[in-house]
């Protein structure tokens, strides 16, 4: 069983954690191809893995010519399965609503619908994806390193997910069937709860209120979105249940290994484009 991951990311990373100890050989691009990792333009490299590979996974998000994995690699894009990490910013604004998989896609990201949309097209499970915290990479480290804040939008609800529940989702995934999969965890909560109880888990004091019109032009549009994410179908279809079903698991979990002093010497989270 071979794998090729289209960037080699935060959860990209966990995903081959996970597989490789049950057989899978994993390689995976990134845009320099740092780190062991095959650069994104090596073209005769990755057509050489893609047609060794029994399964294919993108986690690459689109930019502002479209997927860059389509762009550039179509034409290898013929397994039998198929992989990709979306976003479920493709819902768009629910007004605080359910949405599930049948849920119309009109996200204010166009680029990133037709991509959800491509990928569905061509067979692929795609697992839609909200905000991903984990090992690194979490509201613990915010808090700590003092870059959390609260935002004052009564009303507002977020879904999460563990790093660690997306792989085991997509493991799963790739010998269920084809289609769209939401990977969140059970309780979506306002993301201010979320920050006073990692706060409460470290022994600091709740980091101040912010008014929304100071935060950036891309910020206040991540707040003009409000919905809470189902993630009945993964459970029906691929017998997927999250470890941390809600923040305070996932953070409660966490916390051994988070302390202010540990996160002001953390690297930076990895960022989104890991070709």
């Amino acid at each position: 069983m071979r794998l090729l991951i289209f960037g080699m990311g935060y959860a990209s990373r966990a995903i081959a954690a996970r597989l490789e100890p049950h057989g899978w050989r994993v390689v995976g691009t990134t845009r320099d191809g740092r780190g062991g990792t095959i650069a994104f333009a090596d073209h005769d490299r990755i057509r050489f893995e893609a047609g060794q590979a029994t399964a294919i996974l993108s986690s690459v998000p689109p930019d502002a010519d479209g997927d860059p994995v389509l762009r550039e690699y179509r034409d290898l894009l013929d397994r039998p399965t198929l992989a990709y990490l979306s976003s479920t910013g493709v819902y768009g604004d629910a007004g605080g609503g359910w949405v599930d998989e049948s849920a119309p896609i009109e996200g204010r990201r166009q680029n990133r619908n037709d991509a959800d949309a491509a990928w569905l097209a061509l067979g692929a499970r795609v697992f839609r994806l909200p905000g991903i915290y984990g090992p690194g990479r979490s509201p613990l480290d915010r808090v700590a390193g003092g870059e959390a804040h609260r935002v004052d939008s009564p009303g507002q609800v977020f879904s999460r997910v563990h790093v660690a529940d997306i792989a085991d989702g997509v493991a799963r995934g790739l010998s269920g069937p084809a289609g769209a999969y939401n990977l969140s965890d059970d309780l979506p909560a306002p993301q201010n709860d979320v920050v006073v109880h990692a706060a409460r888990l470290l022994g600091l004091e709740p980091p101040p209120f912010v008014p929304l019109e100071t935060l950036s032009p891309m910020a206040r549009a991540f707040y003009g979105e409000n919905r809470r994410v189902a993630n009945g179908r993964a459970k029906r279809v691929l017998g997927w249940r999250p470890a941390y079903p809600d923040y305070r698991f996932g953070l409660r979990a966490l916390s051994a290994t988070t302390s202010p002093a540990s996160a002001s010497s953390a690297p930076p989270p990895a960022s989104g484009d890991q070709r």
